[in-house]
């Protein structure tokens, strides 16, 4: 059976990256930090969501684990069910939910990385314009950039100048465009607060703070269109945290769009126009920030079991017997490393296609 992913984008815009962020000094963490609402500018000029996903589904075809390898037969475990989510320009989309709960594989689909044994399916839209896989891998990194997870995306043996510039072919035209990246990424630098030495340093020499500004900086390189950003801040203290997400709000304020994945709905509240409650492999519900000021306007059981669990809320033990086990509850510590890491014995799968039948 062949599986259809369509996803939509139109021109992407610079190049590749990772993002790096420092910015406004930390405050306690209220609702939302940001006065102002989006709503009115959150749509790109034509109406169209800057980004789409619509019937999101992924799961792993592997070998299965309860029986003897020597006679395994395959199966395929779902991770993601009918998941549909959208961002629009100026707007900050966050994406909550518990550790380990798959939501690494949405950045992954959005992105176009997966394993083979992986199948996807679905529709993905971006600027309104809908794409396959080719049209994915042409724009990450043109158009649509990467935060990672972990700050060990950089690579240790590389400079951390050589890896944001990164190759720019010979001759004169490759020294010409090499002199313009480096321009950038220094003024990028700036704006980070990071010093020009950073560039030439590696990797191990840097303090998490300054690694994740690091790839920050990367993502922004090339004037993205929307960034996914992965669970931007763990291993940062709250100051720290609180100033990648500004970043990312900054960059959101200016007319771009992004995905925010994480674990931590108090952070997330901080900066985002909307979220999207992630349980079970699909999005229960979807509210504006605003909503969480009132667990009166939030609908599912599990969403206000979330509210409930935010300091000053109140603890109420009913509402996590109503949303089901309290383990399924995200928590402020851990991360999310398990999401694209279930290490299965691959089996060789069909060939995923992305925008057929579109």
């Amino acid at each position: 059976m062949k599986e259809t992913l369509a996803v939509d984008v139109r021109e992407a815009q610079g190049n590749a990256g990772s993002t790096c962020g420092a910015a406004p000094a930390a405050a306690p963490i209220p609702g939302r930090h940001h006065g102002h609402d989006h709503a009115a500018a959150s749509l790109h000029p034509g109406g169209h969501h800057l980004l789409r996903v619509e019937g999101l589904n992924v799961s792993f075809r592997m070998y299965d684990p309860g029986e003897p390898f020597f006679r395994a037969r395959r199966i395929e475990r779902p991770v993601i069910r009918d998941l549909s989510v959208s961002v629009h320009a100026g707007e900050v989309m966050a994406v909550v939910g518990a550790s380990g709960s798959g939501k690494t594989l949405l950045a992954d689909a959005i992105l176009g990385l997966y394993e083979r044994n992986v199948r996807v399916s679905g529709r993905i839209l971006f600027e309104g314009k809908l794409c396959g896989p080719r049209e994915l891998a042409d724009l990450r990194g043109h158009g649509i950039s990467l935060v990672p997870q972990s700050v060990n995306n950089l690579d240790s043996l590389m400079r951390v100048g050589k890896q944001i510039v990164g190759s720019c072919g010979r001759g004169p035209s490759g020294r010409r465009r090499r002199a313009a990246r480096r321009e950038r990424m220094l003024k990028l630098f700036a704006q980070y607060r990071l010093a020009p030495e950073v560039a030439d340093k590696y990797p191990h020499e840097l303090s998490g703070g300054m690694a994740r500004r690091v790839l920050l900086a990367c993502a922004l390189l090339d004037d993205p269109r929307l960034i996914v950003a992965d669970e931007p801040t763990p291993g940062l203290d709250l100051e720290l945290a609180v100033r990648a997400l500004d970043d990312l709000r900054s960059f959101a304020d200016a007319g771009g769009g992004v995905l925010l994945i994480t674990h931590d709905i108090e952070l997330a509240l901080r900066v985002a126009d909307r979220i999207a409650v992630f349980r079970d492999g699909t999005v229960v519900e979807e509210a504006p920030a605003a909503a969480f000021e009132d667990p009166s306007q939030l609908r599912d059981p599990y969403t206000r079991a979330l509210w409930h669990a935010m300091p000053g809320h109140g603890f109420d033990a009913v509402a996590f017997d109503d949303a089901g086990p309290f383990d399924a509850v995200p928590q402020r510590e851990g991360s999310d490393g398990a999401d694209a890491k279930l290490s299965h014995r691959p089996v060789k799968a069909d060939h995923d296609t992305i925008g057929g039948n579109a």
